[in-house]
Formats: C-alpha cells, structure tokens, sequence
C-alpha cells in the first residue's frame, strides 16, 4: 500500500495518490491532471477511482478530466448530483482497491454530500481518514458555502457536530488524518501549519472536537469570527458540480507569446484585463497602463479569486520569464479560463515599441515616517480586518477597508486626495493601489514594507487583543 499526499502550496490543497497492488486511487485532484497518469504509468499501475470529498469551492478540481482520461469512475457522497457521469455513494459503503478497502463516511456539515474516506488496510485495520474539508488540523469546515440550499448556515453547523461525533471521533486514535486543506485556506478560520496528523491529537487540541462541548456551544464557537467567503468560491462549486472545458485546451490557448502591438490590439478589442504577475518592486517601477498587479510570488490564485469578479474575463498576462505555463495554470486552478496569451518579451518589450509605461510612486518606511510627522496624509490600510481591529496607525485620516472588498467600497475614498496605502508586508497594498489606479485613483503612494516596517518607527499605534481574528 502507498499513499502521496501532493501538497499545493499557493492553494493550501493536498490531493492524494493511493495505490495497492496496481490500483490506483486519486482523491481530489487538482486541475491539471497529468501528474497523476503518469504517477500512475511509472508504477505500472491503473487510475480505478477518483473520489471528491464534496463539491470544493475554493479551487477546481480535475475530477472531469482525469475520469475521461482514464476511464475512472468518479466517486462522491451521498446525494450528490451533477451534469457528468459519477456514482453517488451511499453511507458507509465500500470500495476495493488491491488489497485494501475505502469505506465512505457521509459527514454532512460543511456541504451536504461531504464525506469522508475511511482506508481500511490489507490486514482489516482502519488505518487513515481522507476528510475532506469536515475536519483540518485544528480546525474544521466552514459551514456557510452549500449550494442551493435551504438550509442556514447554523442547521449545516449542528450537521457537522453530529458527523463528527459519530463518524469521525468513534475512530480509533491512531487512525491518521489526510485533511484537504491546511493553514492559508479560507475553507476554515485556524487551520494548522501541518497537512497530516492524528485523531488521537486532534480530539485532545481541536477545539471543535472538546469532548464536553453541547452542540449550541459547537454552532456558536464553529461560526464565530468567519468572514463572508470570497466571491468566487460559488463560482467554483458550480464548475465542479457542472463541468469545465478540458485544462490542455485552456493552457493551449492561454500559453501563447504575442508581441506588443497583438498583445495591446487584443486587450482592445476582447476588452481584454492585462494582468501583471511580477514582483511588486517591479510593477511599481513600470507597468502597462491600467494593468493589474496580483504578483505569482504571492496568495495569487486566492487573491485573483477575490478581486476578478468575472470567471469568464479575457485575460492577458505580464509575467516573469518561463512562468507563462505555470502562470496560466494557476488561474485555471481557481476557474479562470479565459486567458489569451501573454507578452511575448515582458515589459522590456513593450518599452522597445515605445508603448507607453506608467509608474506608482513607492516610500520607504523612512520616507513614509518623515510625511507623516511634517504632513496632515490620508492613509489606507488595507489589510483584514481582524489585523486592523489588532493594531493601527492613530489619526483622524487613517481609513481602512480590507483588499478583498476593494471593489465594494471605492466609494469610501475621494479621487482627489492623496492616499499612502500599506498593508501588512506590501503585496496587498500594490494590489490595492493598481486596482484603484485603473479606476481613476492618480493620488496614491505605496508604503514599502507595510505595516510590519512602520512598527520599527516610532509613529503612534492603537495596539489591543481583537476577540476573533478574521
């Protein structure tokens, strides 16, 4: 028997490769599906099975494609329904695989048809859980992202106290944990660093499975502190529930040079969004005109996710050499399929045509502190709320709204002011600053280095302990 778990980073995502005497089980797959048939191929081994843990809302999965590569059947829990082929479990039914049995373990809560997979190994022993997003390290699934349902967001959390307690914490405490997500997911509000534990730890430390908890208690501590999910998870849960073109034919599409003049004559005439993925120093030194900066380095697929309201939104990229691939890739991931090539030779290229370059004037901390005592400023803080609620900068110009509502509150802020805009590290805050100079904000300075570089200084902060931390 072997099990893999394949860990994404940027997306917080683990799939997982199972395989026992030359069968193959793969359990929510990413997008790109080819890593898993050559996994396979190189084992001598055959895909028998794809299983979803429940319709992911965070990223697509490649649940469609695999199968139809492959011939695998997929598998998801009970009640499942979707426009493609799939065998809807019942609960606790069983699939062999070699030497070994995956058991299903409907346990609705954070979606209807979430289920866990219990691996029950070649000797009869329940050796791991596959669990999806009911339960992470630490932490477990939001309860507020099912699709259509009549259902609130408290009658699904009493759900998963009652999966919980009698699917999962009735399993032996040495059974391990494969969970979906770890920490940087927005699928739960406290999740671990750690992407494979123990049940036996997990009911100790969890504060979800406290043995003497009521289940009033769970609904009110599962639900306190979560955030309005982003916009695009919905989005996502439909395509998984729906279909999705097949991935080799968006990367085909998006994975293609085009020169300046084709690369801005196609932004005309698609209506096309010039997306920027280099490095913040970079775009702030020169960019294309009311393009958009979400860096690779950074959360980008989430952050795209959040600020691209449209799935469907023709996209063109500025990316660092050799990341075009991986560029277009990482969009697909989250549903973004639209992209129509990118340009060929980077911003250099575009400065050789003599096309036009536009700047954002960036301050260091230094230079920021300096302002700030001499000059009555605007500042924007637009990190979260719970690090805002946690400490800022003192002042009667201090306004704050967090990036992942930028779009929603524009009208908070006046185009005729000068904003020194910060965030926690300097990622989010040129985000912030080329959204809002491609809607007509010209007065707007970066503060290098954020939040964390302005502590160094001596400026007055408002420090105190937030209640729940978003």
């Amino acid at each position: 028997m072997k099990i893999e778990q394949i860990y994404t980073g940027c997306l917080a995502q683990g799939a997982y490769y199972i395989e026992s005497d030359g069968e193959v089980a793969i359990i929510d797959p990413l997008r790109e599906t080819q890593q898993y048939v050559d996994k396979a191929n190189k084992e001598n081994a055959k895909i028998k099975y794809i299983f979803e843990t429940h319709f992911h809302a965070d990223f697509v999965s490649g649940h469609v494609d695999l199968a139809k590569k492959t011939g695998a059947k997929i598998v998801f829990g009970p009640g499942a329904e979707t426009e493609y082929d799939i065998h809807a479990a019942k609960d606790n039914e069983e699939f062999k695989l070699g030497n070994i049995t995956i058991k299903v373990l409907h346990t609705p809560g954070h979606t209807l048809e979430s289920s866990t997979y219990l691996l029950i190994d070649e000797n009869g022993k329940e050796h791991a859980i596959f669990s999806g997003d009911t339960l992470f390290l630490g932490d477990v699934g939001r309860p507020d992202l099912a699709i259509k349902s009549d259902l609130t967001k408290e009658d699904l959390a009493a759900m998963l106290y009652d999966s919980l307690r009698n699917k999962i914490m009735t399993l032996p405490d040495d059974v391990i944990v494969y969970p979906a997500h770890g920490a940087g997911s927005a699928c739960g509000k406290n999740l671990s660093k750690e992407t494979i534990g123990i049940l036996g730890e997990q009911k100790k430390t969890n504060y979800a499975l406290r043995e003497n908890m009521t289940k009033d208690e769970f609904v009110k501590e599962v639900l306190d502190g979560i955030a309005p999910p982003p916009q695009y998870f919905a989005k996502n849960a439909m395509m998984n529930k729906v279909g999705y073109d097949n991935f080799e034919t968006v990367l085909k599409k998006g994975d293609r040079p085009l020169n300046p003049d084709v690369f801005e004559a196609t932004a005309n005439n698609e209506d096309a969004l010039v997306l920027d993925v280099r490095t913040q120093k970079e775009f702030v030194e020169g960019h294309i005109p009311n393009s958009i900066f979400i860096g690779i380095n950074g959360g980008f697929a989430p952050w795209v996710g959040a600020l691209i309201t449209d799935l469907k939104q023709p996209i063109l990229l500025v990316t660092p050499e050799g990341r075009e691939k991986e560029t277009v890739t990482r969009l697909s991931r989250v549903g973004y399929d639209n992209t129509l090539g990118y340009l060929e030779g980077g911003i250099t290229a575009w400065e050789n045509a003599g096309k036009d370059i536009e700047t954002i004037t960036s301050l260091s901390v230094n230079e920021f502190y300096k302002d700030f005592k001499s000059k009555n400023i605007n500042i924007l803080d637009v990190r979260k709320d719970g690090e805002y609620a946690s400490e800022h900068l003192q002042g009667d110009n201090v306004q704050h709204f967090a990036l992942d509502y930028i779009n929603d509150n524009m009208n908070a802020i006046d185009k005729n002011k000068t904003y020194y805009v910060h965030c926690a590290g300097g990622y989010r805050s040129v985000i912030a600053a080329s959204i809002l100079k491609a809607r007509g904000f010209n007065n707007l300075i970066d503060i290098a280095g954020g939040f964390g570089a302005i502590k160094a200084t001596d400026l007055p902060i408002t420090d105190f302990v937030c209640p729940t931390t978003l």
